[in-house]
């Protein structure tokens, strides 16, 4: 996920796919403990589009949603 489709979501949208990125990367580090996780990368990368929206988040908190 790109951040430019990032910022074009609402703030309701945001916090639902912060939910659902959240739910997904504990799946994920569970099937990493019973070492059933076929790509390993995909933790790094719903790590950094949690990071994402939340930096997007934070920008409008701070700015608005003018910014």
């Amino acid at each position: 996920m790109k951040a430019s489709e990032i910022r074009k979501m609402s703030a309701k949208d945001l916090d639902k796919k912060l939910l659902e990125l959240k739910d997904e990367l504990f799946k994920l580090r569970f099937q990493q403990a019973i070492n059933q996780l076929d790509n390993p990368m995909r933790i790094n990368a719903v790590k950094k589009d949690i990071a994402r929206i939340k930096t997007v988040q934070r920008d409008i908190e701070l700015h608005g949603a003018n910014s």
